[in-house]
């Protein structure tokens, strides 16, 4: 049965940095849908009057109604651990994460925290996420299978680890591949979604593993490819230790095959002009994680020299829970705009929810199925109220119906409170107040 969204209607046409009359705004519209997908949407005066009689209308009549959000870096196997105390990156790892995902291996366990996970991004109003598995294929199965239950849209891979980790946490070359060629044939473009073949980072697998990866890419070039990439000092000593014949941490992926238009790398902080113009010539995708960079300490992410003219980066923007802070893109793009002020940058509200809409969806090639209020695009929407708080309403007073400072209000000072509603393919998402604790 078709159905219909309607308020205060902001999508993008274009990156605001560069594209004039990129905002489109309609200050009462309706987004029509029908099969889970937008069929129509506009002005409601224009809408309206062609929804077939007696078509459900959720009416917003003061809130915002926006495609849903992309996260594209997120680790599903680390909720326990995000705000654990005090390390930087190879120590946190130690301390905490590993441990953590070692519990993964039990797929009751690893059912319960999908269930969790998969609530605390609709709770926050993403609805499309590229997310770190852990080594135990098990849990990859367990957070498709949520997923598919809910709608999402979604792509995952289980890491491969071969090595620098707990011996329950490591797999080996033949078994990394066998694993994640059984999970793409199994989940791989089923529904909505997709597999993300995941070395984790060069730290953790051998040359051989490299080689395995590099083989599933080849023998899937729809698949994603995720990693991290220079997010720390340490780190990148401990690749030049393990690859002393690579020019630089960006050359070992290079080397192996592992850089292209669906490879996504997080972090990308302490690169060099070389490490750039590969990434920028392969057309792979930096993930800028500013909450996780902040809080480990990693370092300021440099968008102004990655999206030079002459040789661009493609960049999205991602949370990197348990690493980030917050499962909300808001508060995530409220951290963007702090790294962005200290570089001596400047981040609008415009261009950060392009960067949390449209301009992820570009990240992750799927431009033509989420991301805008268009037809044919899945009725995936969220719901944003600028006055959601006290704080909030209190400075709303002084925005003057102006949007570009109204969605700035929501960047800096919105969060999950600020998500008035969740919409996956059409349906309004239904969650507890709290998420029950999983033990």
């Amino acid at each position: 049965m078709q159905r219909a969204v309607r308020g205060r209607l902001v999508s993008f046409a274009g990156d605001p940095a560069e594209t004039p009359n990129a905002v489109r705004y309609w200050p009462d519209g309706i987004v029509a849908i029908d099969g889970g997908r937008i069929v129509a949407m506009g002005d409601a005066q224009a809408i309206g009057p062609t929804l077939p009689p007696a078509t459900p209308v959720d009416h917003y009549p003061e809130q915002l109604v926006m495609p849903g959000f992309i996260d594209t870096h997120i680790h599903y196997v680390q909720i326990e651990v995000i705000a654990s105390f005090g390390l930087q990156l190879l120590d946190w790892l130690e301390k905490y994460t590993f441990i953590a995902e070692q519990k993964f291996a039990d797929p009751a366990f690893a059912a319960k925290q999908a269930r969790f996970f998969i609530d605390e991004l609709l709770r926050n109003g993403t609805t499309t996420a590229l997310v770190y598995c852990s080594v135990h294929p098990q849990s990859a199965d367990a957070l498709f299978a949520e997923a598919e239950r809910r709608g999402v849209g979604l792509a995952a891979g289980k890491v491969m680890m071969d090595r620098n980790a707990p011996e329950a946490l490591r797999d080996d070359a033949v078994s990394s591949y066998r694993d994640s060629k059984a999970l793409i044939e199994r989940w791989h473009k089923r529904g909505r979604l997709r597999y993300a073949i995941t070395p984790r980072f060069v730290v953790t697998s051998t040359p051989e593993q490299l080689e395995a990866a590099a083989a599933l890419l080849r023998e899937h070039p729809d698949c994603y490819l995720q990693s991290h990439l220079s997010e720390n000092l340490d780190e990148i000593a401990a690749v030049r230790r393990a690859f002393p014949d690579s020019a630089s941490y960006t050359d070992v992926y290079d080397r192996f095959g592992l850089l292209g238009p669906t490879t996504v790398l997080g972090h990308c902080i302490h690169l060099s002009e070389e490490e750039r113009a590969l990434l920028s010539h392969s057309r792979s995708v930096a993930a800028f994680c500013p909450t996780s960079n902040l809080f480990l300490g990693s370092g300021l992410f440099d968008y102004a020299a990655m999206t030079r003219k002459e040789r661009p980066v493609r960049v999205s923007l991602a949370t990197d829970v348990g690493g980030g802070t917050s499962y909300s893109m808001l508060q995530t793009a409220a951290a963007a705009y702090q790294v962005f002020q200290l570089r001596g940058n400047k981040l609008s509200a415009y261009q950060a929810f392009h960067m949390m809409t449209r301009g992820n969806a570009l990240a992750l090639g799927l431009e033509q199925e989420i991301g805008m209020l268009a037809p044919g695009r899945y009725a995936d929407l969220v719901v944003l109220d600028a006055c959601a708080t006290p704080a909030m309403r209190q400075r709303m007073t002084a925005v003057n119906d102006r949007l570009d400072e109204e969605l700035f209000v929501l960047m800096i000072m919105g969060d999950d409170r600020a998500v008035a509603a969740t919409y996956v393919q059409g349906e309004r998402i239904v969650l507890d107040a709290v998420s029950p604790l999983v033990r």
